[in-house]
């Protein structure tokens, strides 16, 4: 039994088909990238695993469950999602966007606890937003804006992370901080990471798993080394590349062409070696 499934997954807005019968498996305490054109469904994939939308036809399973049949408390205790582009009321602290987190686990009987400010602290903690917390959202830079909503997931204590593409509008240093911090909750504590991401390098070098979609519906799936060939990305992306493995990881490195021709003299591949 997958954790995460999808089977026979339909979406369509009027008469735009979005998703047509996807079939996917999310494997447990792993990290997977979803990569794909825009407007391919990556993110309203991402959506629907969450049930932020509902389906036409077939059904999305958690732990061998149908989410349809799921409470919105049961599922948010469960999956913890971080959307594009999140905002917050102003003049929000760290710590209170972080304390958001445990609102699945509220009630009527069981108010704010001593278990909810642990969370709160092992989320600021695990994201180094420590020293930060009392600090306002609009006073952080990008990258540690991105690590407080991340913190405020954390927090939920969920076993399964979505997030919709968590590296958009952060330069480089900062994409790599918030996917290094994703990689090390993952080794560390096992959290299963489904992400949206558009740096096709970047998916190869962080995910476990990758899945490339086309036109809404699954053209790959399977470990980077597996998914990532010159006929995947010219039949994704619409254009010819070279696929040579990275000098520093190990993991596959895509170099795409476009209407640039390498000169005839010039292995790739022997100069990635």
């Amino acid at each position: 039994m997958e954790l995460l499934e999808a089977k026979k997954l339909t979406l369509a807005y009027d008469q735009n088909v979005i998703l047509k019968e996807l079939d996917l498996a999310i494997p447990a305490g792993k990290i997977t990238a979803l990569v794909g054109r825009n407007g391919c469904g990556k993110s309203t994939l991402l959506r629907t695993l969450a049930r932020l939308l509902k389906p036409s036809g077939g059904a999305v399973y958690l732990n061998g469950e149908a989410i349809a049949r799921l409470s919105t408390k049961e599922i948010a205790r469960q999956m913890g999602i971080l959307p594009q582009s999140p905002t917050a009321p102003e003049g929000l602290t760290v710590r209170e966007l972080v304390a958001q987190g445990r609102y699945p686990h509220q009630s009527w009987l069981q108010q704010w606890s001593e278990e909810d400010e642990r969370q709160v602290a092992r989320a600021l903690a695990a994201t180094n937003m420590t020293d930060l917390a009392e600090r306002p959202l609009e006073a952080l830079s990008g990258g540690q804006r991105q690590r407080a909503w991340i913190a405020m997931v954390l927090a939920q204590g969920t076993e399964v992370l979505l997030l919709d593409e968590p590296t958009t509008y952060l330069d480089l240093a900062h994409q790599i901080d918030v996917l290094d911090l994703l990689f090390k909750l993952n080794r560390d504590e096992g959290r299963t990471v489904v992400m949206v991401l558009h740096d096709l390098n970047l998916a190869c070098r962080y995910a476990h798993h990758l899945v490339a979609i086309r036109s809404g519906a699954v053209y790959a799936q399977g470990a980077p080394g597996e998914v990532m060939t010159e006929r995947m990305v010219n039949a994704v992306f619409g254009i010819g590349s070279r696929i040579v493995t990275d000098p520093v990881t190990g993991t596959p490195l895509c170099l795409p062409m476009g209407l640039y021709q390498a000169p005839a003299n010039c292995d790739l591949a022997a100069a990635a070696d």
